[in-house]
């Protein structure tokens, strides 16, 4: 049986997104099939046939694929929390997107709200792309002070801009910015030794200085946006630190767009503190996958279909 005081909820974001996800889930379980159908009505369309049946470019258009992994995730959260009331986990955390994802499972957003704020999210984001389409590149096998070496260099070579986006775990990082300048960058990291530089199926250039209008009107939509304590801690994204209280959360927040994610600090502030498991809660197993590869020792747990939730809720038995 798990034991929720040495355990974290991880919620995946942008990139796990798949067809068909939860859907088993909401076949089974009215919480779930509900929480589908709250997040249609409150959208204005139907966004489960588009997370279900897609078509798959439909569901990839980022206005589209941020509440749909936001919904499925806080559907099966939804399950869990009905099933098994007095397993609470100890820490939270959510990557890029599933940040709003985890302060909704922490209540320090209500679901309905968090929705809006993630469609304005997408929405914003995929805005920004259109006006000044930018890429996003994954580095394999580099050590991230590398890389950010190389960043700097290639930004000032080539006078455009590329930025660390991600610290995914030990020898995987991703860059973002001005095409330009990441397809430099791709060049660099091939010479300076990479397994792998390739640049990703994404027009948005996330996590970087390109999403500062984006980040800007996020900003207003987050004013605009009530708060509560939450009632589990969440580790953030933008500085590897504990959201206790409803400023810390908006300073967060206001960051997000354009900083980094700060993955693997997060999750070795967690392991630090005690955490021994971590139960990725959504489409596809990205998160304890990066996990794996920052710590072998920890217990890694995915509930993303009909028969992983099954499996975990009989050995809680």
């Amino acid at each position: 049986m798990l034991d929720w005081r040495r355990a974290t909820a991880l919620f995946p974001g942008q990139g796990s997104q798949a067809l068909g996800m939860a859907a088993d889930i909401a076949r089974e379980y009215p919480i779930a099939r509900d929480t589908f159908a709250e997040a249609d009505e409150i959208l204005g369309y139907s966004l489960s046939e588009i997370c279900w049946q897609g078509p798959a470019d439909m569901l990839d258009q980022t206005v589209h694929t941020q509440p749909a992994l936001y919904v499925s995730s806080l559907a099966i959260w939804r399950v869990l929390r009905d099933l098994l009331p007095a397993a609470q986990p100890a820490w939270l955390a959510g990557h890029s997107l599933g940040e709003l994802s985890a302060l909704t499972a922490a209540g320090a957003l209500d679901f309905a709200d968090g929705l809006r704020l993630v469609r304005a999210r997408g929405s914003l984001m995929q805005r920004a792309g259109e006006a000044q389409p930018g890429a996003m590149a994954a580095v394999l096998g580099l050590e991230i002070d590398v890389v950010r070496e190389l960043c700097a260099a290639m930004a000032a070579e080539s006078g455009g801009t590329v930025v660390l986006a991600n610290d995914n775990c030990p020898g995987q990082a991703v860059v973002s910015g001005e095409v330009s300048a990441v397809d430099a960058l791709i060049n660099a990291a091939r010479s300076a030794g990479a397994r792998r530089a390739l640049r990703l199926a994404v027009s948005v250039a996330a996590h970087s200085p390109l999403m500062a209008a984006a980040q800007a009107d996020f900003h207003a939509a987050v004013q605009a946006t009530e708060f509560s304590k939450p009632t589990i801690p969440i580790i953030g994204n933008v500085n590897a630190q504990p959201l206790h209280t409803t400023d810390q959360i908006r300073a967060e927040l206001h960051q997000q767009l354009t900083q980094p994610v700060r993955w693997t600090e997060s999750m070795t502030a967690l392991l630090d503190i005690g955490t021994h498991t971590f139960v990725e809660i959504g489409s596809g197993k990205v998160l304890t996958g990066l996990l794996r590869r920052i710590n072998r020792q920890a217990m890694r747990i995915n509930i993303d279909s009909l028969a992983a939730l099954e499996l975990f809720l009989g050995a809680q038995a």
